[in-house]
């Protein structure tokens, strides 16, 4: 499912229109400066929990070697922070089936 066909669903469940829904969708998930409530938290450090479903939160990968996989060279791995995503107990329970 991408971000059309979720703003698609959601409208048929909450009786929106679909121009609505998708505003609703891009207002969470967006990934433009200064857009998207999840990406806004992330970017100011702070975790977002949404009970029973997950969380999302930043993890600091450190400097490290790595292999050029196509010549075998060794280089260098620079340092970044990554976005994290640990599925909550209920979502885990309603997958494993």
């Amino acid at each position: 499912m991408n971000k059309t066909e979720m703003a698609e669903k959601l409208a048929e469940k909450c009786e929106l229109s679909k121009a609505k829904a998708a505003e609703i969708v891009n207002c969470i998930f967006d990934t433009a400066p200064g857009h998207g409530l999840i990406a806004i938290e992330l970017d100011a450090g702070r975790k977002v929990e949404i009970q029973g479903f997950g969380s999302f939160s930043t993890k600091h990968r450190k400097e490290r070697q790595g292999r050029n996989p196509a010549t075998g060279a060794t280089i260098t791995i620079a340092a970044r922070t990554a976005p994290d995503f640990k599925a909550g107990k209920g979502l885990k329970d309603r997958v494993d089936k």
